[in-house]
This record gives structure tokens, sequence and C-alpha cells, in this order.
């Protein structure tokens, strides 16, 4: 493919609303303020076809910035992210990465509608090698979680981490992580934070911590075995079923990451909820306290 061609193919999903694009990464509009969202890279504020992370002090304009910026990939990729979930009749981009989550968009799939990534059992045991050789994850942790559904591989092995809602454990979204040597991280297309979370803890127990991953989640109840541990899908100050953790009677703690943004959000956190305490990571976070621990 040559640049007229990409260029040509960059002009079709250019113009996709940002809205569209946060809301098909899970993203979640701000209750008090409607110019923020709540991303897998932090806050947003977004003004028209202009977005910027204050966080980061990164910014941009237009759908492919904002896929670049949400994603962690290049141009090339950014485009064919939006080619394959949200600009139905573009043309194919004839290329295939570990980056594409599930499915291709129909045009009778509407943005936002949940689409999980389709489950490959052949490359189970490429997931579960990272997450023990690389993760430093007992295998203990990761079969439960496997057996139970709310952990596979996907056909691009990926490792699919469910969220979930309810005593149902209705599956409302999923963290994805790459397990290649380049790291990558995302959501499932159409996935609802607002609505639940990953999850992994000792049963019966009434303490809570909140981590920025699913892995992180597992880390630190590896680290705090008498714990639940809960992943925010990244840095999130105010996710809407806090309020219900808390009216139940749980003893919650801020977990997120040591360094400015996690520093930043844990603040808000006790600012917001000052029966939250904030339990900061020895190292930069629970997965590097787990590793660096062997």
């Amino acid at each position: 493919m040559n640049f007229d061609d990409l260029r040509q193919r960059a002009a079709v999903v250019r113009a996709v609303p940002l809205e569209t694009v946060l809301l098909a990464r899970g993203a979640v509009r701000d209750r008090h303020d409607r110019h923020k969202w709540h991303t897998e890279q932090g806050a947003l504020s977004v003004t028209g076809p202009k977005f910027i992370n204050w966080h980061r002090d990164q910014g941009g304009g237009g759908a492919i910035d904002l896929v670049m910026h949400l994603v962690g990939v290049d141009y090339r990729t950014a485009v064919a992210w939006l080619e394959q979930h949200l600009a139905a009749g573009s043309p194919a981009s004839g290329e295939s990465t570990s980056h594409h989550s599930g499915k291709q968009s129909t045009a009778a799939e509407k943005p936002g509608t949940l689409r999980l990534p389709a489950r490959d059992d052949s490359l189970l045991a490429r997931v579960c090698q990272y997450l023990t050789r690389r993760r430093g994850l007992a295998l203990s942790l990761i079969e439960p979680l496997v057996q139970s559904a709310k952990l596979y591989a996907d056909r691009r092995g990926n490792a699919v981490f469910l969220l979930v809602a309810g005593k149902a454990q209705r599956p409302v979204g999923a963290e994805l992580r790459g397990t290649g040597p380049r790291a990558w991280r995302g959501m499932a297309p159409g996935t609802r934070k607002d609505l639940g979370y990953f999850w992994i803890g000792a049963p019966g127990s009434r303490e809570i911590v909140l981590c920025e991953s699913a892995i992180d989640a597992m880390s630190c109840f590896q680290i705090h075995p008498q714990r639940i541990c809960i992943s925010t899908s990244g840095v999130r100050a105010d996710p809407p079923w806090l309020d219900r953790l808390l009216a139940r009677g749980y003893q919650l703690y801020c977990g997120f990451d040591a360094d400015t943004p996690g520093d930043a959000a844990a603040a808000r956190v006790l600012a917001l909820y000052p029966a939250v305490r904030r339990l900061r990571p020895p190292v930069h976070d629970w997965n590097d306290a787990l590793t660096s621990s062997r």
C-alpha cells in the first residue's frame, strides 16, 4: 500500500466523531462535566474534534489522533482500527495486526455495542506462559479464572480479562493484553467500565484494593491474598460502582500506581471518598512489586 492509498483511507475515517471512538473504547463520560471523559489512558477533555490529556500533557485532533493516544499505536494501525471497528463501508486495510480485537463491525452494529474477541483455546498456553514467566503470576491464580471464563485467549494470542457485573457475573467488557514481544493493551469495543470490573479475591473478604489493570489486580492479590482486588481499567478516580461497594460496608484501598497520574487520581479518590485509604505499591505498580521479589 502506498502513501496515496493511506491518505485516502485516512480521509474516510478521520471524521468519525470523537464521542463514537470513546464509546467504542469503553470510555465513560464524566457525570459532572460533559466535556470530560474517563478513558483507559486517564481523563480527557474533549471539545469538538480536539482532545487533551492534562495528566500526560498530550492532545490532538480527530479520530486518528485519538485512537493513537488511547490504544498506543502508530498512524497506520490507527487508521486500520477505525476502518475495522467504526467506519462501515470503508476499504479493507489488507493488514493484520495484534491490535485488532474481534470481528469487523457491520452496518447493523451500533458503536458502543459490546464485541468480545472470539475465544481460541489453542493459544491459551501462550497466554498462560506470558502471565507466569513474564508477569510472575502463579498458575494457581490463573487456572480458576480460566475455568470461570473470566480469562481466555483470543485468536491473536491476546489475554482477555472479562469485566463483569452483578451476581450473575454478566460480561460488560474486557481488558486486552498483548502477549507478544511488543507491549500492547486495549479494551474490547463497546466495553462499559461504568457497569462492572475485572476482579479476583478471597471469598468473604471485606477489604478491596483498587488497581489500574487486571494484571495489577492479580499481582496485588498474589501479594495480599486475604483481600479482593479490582481493576478500574485505567486511572479512574470516580467509577460509578464505587458508591455501591462502600454502601455494602467494604473497606476500600486505592492501590493506583506509584507515579504522578496514579498519585493524583488516588488523591482525588480520597477527597471524594474519605473512607478510602491509600495503599501505594512499594515500586511503580503491583506487577513490578511482584516480579521484583522473585
